[in-house]
């Protein structure tokens, strides 16, 4: 059940999907370094526990319970940012997130009037940025779309379904995805002498 909402909220006959990205691994790092420093900390204490000689069981397993508690609290962000989709349709913006209770936020791209992008130091390394969506009316939940990999040519991509010739995409993204199947080789055909044939 896990990811197919997504593709449940798309039909065919009446949009076309262009984009369907998740966001950069990049937005686990910060997560990644909390959890080693909570671990890091745990097995510190508890070897200056166990060092002084003092028999305080009771800290060392609640030192052991919040060190497992990191580690589960930073598989359920992976299973977060798994879940999470960034989707463009020829009709709307759409994000599905959650994994119990599952949002989808969602912006008609006809309500779009400006977009941009940003790529902090650390995104023109890794390769992501922040796409800030403007819309007419009241402020959407898509305003600003952060860690999103390949903003430039998401953004062009965008660009092109709003503005440009919807007949004929610029932007490989635009382009349905190649197939992954590997094409077979021709058999060859062996001529047989003896029988005269071919």
């Amino acid at each position: 059940m896990i990811g197919r909402s997504s593709n449940v909220l798309l039909n065919p006959a009446v949009e076309r999907r262009v984009i369907r990205v998740r966001r950069h691994w990049a937005v686990l790092i910060r997560p990644l370094l909390e959890t080693i420093g909570v671990l890091v900390v745990a097995f510190v204490l508890s070897k200056l526990i166990s060092a002084a000689g003092i028999d305080l069981w009771l800290v060392q397993s609640l030192l052991w319970y919040i060190a497992v508690a990191a580690l589960i609290r930073y598989a359920w962000k992976v299973l977060e940012w798994w879940v999470e989709v960034v989707i463009v349709t020829d009709k709307r913006f759409m994000i599905t997130s959650g994994i119990i209770e599952t949002k989808n936020s969602m912006m008609p791209i006809t309500k779009v009037t400006d977009m941009s992008f940003m790529r902090p130091v650390l995104g023109q390394v890794l390769g992501y940025g922040t796409l800030r969506v403007e819309s007419a009316g009241q402020k959407q939940d898509l305003e600003r779309i952060e860690y999103l990999p390949q903003p430039e040519e998401v953004f062009q991509a965008i660009s092109e379904l709003i503005f440009g010739d919807k007949k004929q995409p610029r932007s490989h993204m635009l382009e349905p995805p190649h197939s992954a199947r590997r094409r077979r080789r021709p058999r060859l055909k062996w001529s047989n002498p003896e029988r005269g044939l071919p």
